[in-house]
């Protein structure tokens, strides 16, 4: 079997498990909320378990929209929504990730050294992308240093975004650092495309 289509089936699988952790976050979110609205026995097995699976995503959430000073009875739709988010982020990684090693493995076979470089880069490229779309939605949820996934993104964006914001500094409250870095990751992809792996 080509490589390709292992690495196809291997992302078709990760889309499929990550779909399904999606829908299965998104269906004990409603059913915390129907049990809220029905008033259950908040002492009762089954809203112990659902508030027990439920709690580490939505408590966070309500936290930080305290700190926005939004009205936490939203914190469970904004879960739903970030729960989507963080696993489209997933997705595109894992898609990134194998069409990358797919490039670097077609380009050895074909013996081609400036596509083997390209495919590194532009993968490169695309999940440090990837990284600061991550520390934006963390931060919206008010994920601090402390954490160490928070840490390793802040670590690994910031030699980029804090040059970006000394020259372009904050718009009133609003950091446009990340939205320039993104714009220069790609126009670093399509140079990539058009040379290194043009043909």
């Amino acid at each position: 079997m080509p490589f390709y289509l292992i690495f196809e089936r291997l992302n078709s699988f990760v889309v499929w498990g990550v779909t399904t952790l999606i829908v299965g976050v998104v269906v004990l979110i409603i059913l915390r909320l129907l049990a809220e609205a029905a008033n259950l026995n908040f002492f009762g097995w089954t809203y112990v378990t659902i508030r027990r699976l439920t709690d580490p995503i939505i408590v966070p959430v309500r936290a930080a929209l305290r700190g926005f000073r939004v009205d936490p009875k939203y914190a469970p739709l904004i879960a739903i929504l970030i729960v989507i988010l963080l696993g489209w982020l997933a997705v595109n990684l894992t898609a990134t990730l194998l069409v990358t090693i797919a490039g670097v493995i077609g380009s050895i076979q074909m013996r081609s050294f400036p596509r083997l470089i390209g495919h590194l880069l532009y993968g490169l490229l695309a999940i440090y992308s990837l990284m600061i779309f991550a520390r934006i939605v963390f931060s919206w949820m008010m994920i601090g240093y402390s954490n160490r996934v928070m840490r390793f993104l802040i670590n690994a964006t910031e030699p980029l975004l804090a040059p970006l914001r000394r020259v372009i500094p904050p718009l009133g409250m609003f950091d446009i650092s990340a939205f320039i870095a993104f714009i220069l990751i790609w126009l670093f992809q399509s140079a990539i495309a058009g040379t290194l792996l043009r043909g």
